[in-house]
This record gives structure tokens, C-alpha cells and sequence, in this order.
């Protein structure tokens, strides 16, 4: 039987929370979109009258869904062409879905997203139900077959592997921009010192260019180490111009919840750099540069109120 308007209003209700769990559980915004539009199909499919709670079947069709990404994604990775990293969503980003809590916010920032790759596809969905999305244990145990108290043992040992990663900082937008101001400000100074006086002593440099744009396949480790890489990346030079089409703007701005810096040449978004922040100072510079992972935030520039650039580089 084909879907009344009334159930597709009621799919529709429930994208965005599915949006935003597939993003989170997936770190990618182009696969989150695929997931949900196949759990739609699913849903096309389905005997709707007898489905007794919508949202209850979407999430558990969506997540299940997710899961079998997760598993295929990790062999991708074995193969992936440098470092990988999430695809980053800027401020105002409805993927980045529901920010009231500490817990949410952290959720979706940049640097757990990146910290949730060590965790089992079993443990990042439980992780990402329970923490971002409140979830009762009760019910995602339905959701992925196991037990509740299963389910309360997976979440506990999800929350160590990822605060054993990180320390928490919350940081509001005003003290994001004056953090990257600060940063760009450093870091376009031509001198290691400045930078290294923002950085912790085992800050760390990453970045992912998927073989499409040329990025160390190591990280940088230590304060001098990420101070001499971002101080070259910012020198002038034709080869760099040429490789991502012109001289970019640069803007200090947020993706993810996080301090971030924005690369932008003629309207594309080339680069999107987010910064690990801690009272100790910056524990990590995440630079995302493959160009099949900026399309959503060119899309999410294009629409955005940004102002003029601090500064041109290259």
C-alpha cells in the first residue's frame, strides 16, 4: 500500500534526529543522508499501519542500517590514502541536531568524533543513542538486539575509551573566535614562538587529504613539531595557489561546537581546520582538506552571513 501524506509527514518529522544520529554515528554527512533516504525506502516498503511507535522502528532501521555502514567503512579505511578524518559541519548545520547539554555538544564535536573511531560500530551506536540522544537503555536494547544490561555495560566502557582521550572544555562562540584570532594571528606572525606558547607540549597536527590533496600521512607530535609544520603551511607559494585554485581566505569561525578556521577561494570552502581546545592550551589541530568532504560546508558558506576575511595566504 502506498504512503498517505500523513506518513510521509510523519518520516519527515523524524529526518532530522535521524540525520543527526547517522551523522554521528557515521562522521559522514553525504553518508548520513544516504542512510536516512534508505531507511525512508524501508519505511515506503513497510506495513506502516501496523508500526506502533514511528520513531521507535525509524531509529532502529536507521541505526541497524548504520551499523552494516560502520563494518564496511572500517575496511575502507584500512585502504584510505593518509589519515581520516570526519567531515566537518559548520555553525547552524541542522545535522549537527540537538546542543541543550554538555554531553550533546561534546557529542558532535570534532574531537570525539574523531576519538568515537576507536570504538566497536556495537559501542558508537550505544554511545551515540545514550549520550546525545538520551536514549533509555531499556530501549536501545530493542534497538540492537541485546540486553539491557548489556547495553548499560557497553555505554559505560564507550564513555572510558572516549574521556580517556580527551579532556572536557567547554568554550562558548565569543572565546572560539578570539582562540582562532589568536591562533591565526601566531601563526601568520613567521615565528615558531608565538605558536608554541598557544599550543600544549604534546600537541598534535592531523590531517586528511584523502589522496586528493597532498597531507603527511603521520601526525605531528609536540608544541615546536605543529608550530614549524603550520608556520610552512602558511607560506606564500605558486604550488600552493595552484592546488586549490587561488589565494584563500581565511576566517575564524566554528564547525562542529569547535574553534575552527575556514579556508574559502572564490565562494569554496578548501579547507576547514578545528581546534582541540583546553585550559592547558590547544591539544590538537585537525585539518580537513579533501575536497569530497567540503561540499556540505561549501553548500552550509554559501547561505552563511561571513563578513570579509581577517587575512589572505599563498
Amino acid at each position: 500500500m502506498p504512503l498517505t501524506v500523513n506518513d510521509v509527514d510523519r518520516f519527515e518529522a523524524s529526518r532530522p534526529r535521524l540525520e543527526a544520529i547517522a551523522y554521528r554515528l557515521l562522521g559522514s554527512a553525504g553518508e548520513a543522508e544516504d542512510a536516512v533516504q534508505e531507511t525512508f525506502l524501508r519505511w515506503q516498503a513497510a506495513d506502516v499501519e501496523r508500526v506502533e511507535v514511528p520513531e521507535a522502528w525509524l531509529t532502529k532501521v536507521l541505526t541497524n542500517l548504520c551499523l552494516n555502514q560502520l563494518t564496511s567503512a572500517r575496511a575502507r579505511r584500512e585502504t584510505y590514502v593518509g589519515q581520516w578524518l570526519p567531515e566537518p559541519l559548520l555553525a547552524g548545520d541542522p545535522m549537527l541536531g540537538p546542543a541543550e547539554t554538555a554531553e550533546q555538544r561534546e557529542s558532535v564535536s570534532y574531537a570525539v568524533l574523531t576519538l568515537m573511531e576507536r570504538l566497536s560500530p556495537g559501542e558508537r551506536a550505544v554511545y551515540v543513542l545514550r549520550e546525545a540522544f538520551d536514549y533509555p537503555h531499556r530501549e536501545i536494547a530493542e534497538i540492537l538486539g541485546i540486553t539491557e544490561s548489556a547495553s548499560q555495560q557497553t555505554f559505560h566502557r564507550a564513555k572510558k575509551h572516549v574521556a580517556d582521550g580527551r579532556a572536557r572544555a567547554e568554550i562558548d562562540e565569543a572565546a572560539a573566535r578570539r582562540i582562532v584570532e589568536e591562533f591565526l594571528t601566531a601563526a601568520a606572525s613567521g615565528q615558531t614562538e608565538p605558536l608554541v606558547h598557544l599550543l600544549t607540549g604534546d600537541a598534535v597536527a592531523i590531517g586528511d587529504g584523502g589522496g586528493k590533496i597532498p597531507a603527511r600521512a603521520k601526525a605531528f607530535e609536540g608544541a615546536v613539531a605543529v608550530a614549524k609544520f603550520l608556520r610552512g603551511l602558511l607560506k606564500p607559494g605558486g604550488a600552493k595557489r595552484a592546488l586549490v585554485g587561488g589565494s584563500p581566505g581565511i576566517y575564524a569561525w566554528t564547525a562542529n561546537g569547535e574553534p575552527a578556521i575556514v579556508a574559502v577561494v572564490d565562494g569554496r570552502v578548501v579547507g576547514v581546520t578545528c581546534l582541540e581546545v583546553t585550559a592547558e592550551g590547544i591539544v590538537a589541530v585537525r585539518n580537513q582538506i579533501n575536497p569530497d568532504k567540503l561540499e556540505r560546508a561549501t553548500a552550509r558558506w554559501a547561505a552563511a552571513d561571513h563578513g570579509e576575511p581577517l587575512f589572505t595566504i599563498f
